[in-house]
């Protein structure tokens, strides 16, 4: 019986680091879809596989640094912090992406999944560094 009152003793800090998780994952998603030219969620609806491809590679290449800021850090503020980091670095990408990809979000936006595919491979490798680098 004291095992299970060890084990229910983390559900506490499970909440509270899986609802800062969430919560960061949805305010990634609303600076994400503000800051990019082209409407995620409406070509999404309109069956356009380059905005699902690329989208979905930006949110893992945001969760996988959350990943690793949660699993490292010493308090809720010090996730928040190292998720904020996580969302910077992760808008960095995009920008990079379309600094190299003439008129991105416009190739996007009529489904050239080539575009989408590298937006998201590049979302996801500097997911992956990222993360890495927060293993501190």
């Amino acid at each position: 019986m004291e095992s299970i009152a060890n084990y229910l003793g983390g559900v506490p800090a499970f909440l509270s680091y899986f609802g800062i998780g969430i919560g960061l994952v949805l305010v990634f998603c609303l600076v994400y879809v503000r800051l990019t030219p082209h409407a995620e969620f409406a070509l999404i609806k309109d069956n356009k596989p380059a905005a699902a491809i690329a989208f979905g590679g930006a949110l893992i290449g945001f969760a996988l640094p959350l990943h690793a800021a949660i699993s490292h850090a010493v308090s809720l503020y010090d996730c928040v912090l190292w998720g904020a980091v996580a969302l910077v670095v992760q808008l960095f990408a995009f920008f990079a992406v379309r600094a190299l990809i003439p008129d991105l979000p416009g190739r996007i936006a009529r489904d050239e999944r080539a575009a989408g595919i590298f937006a998201a491979a590049v979302s996801i490798t500097v997911g992956l560094l990222n993360a890495a680098s927060m293993s501190y």
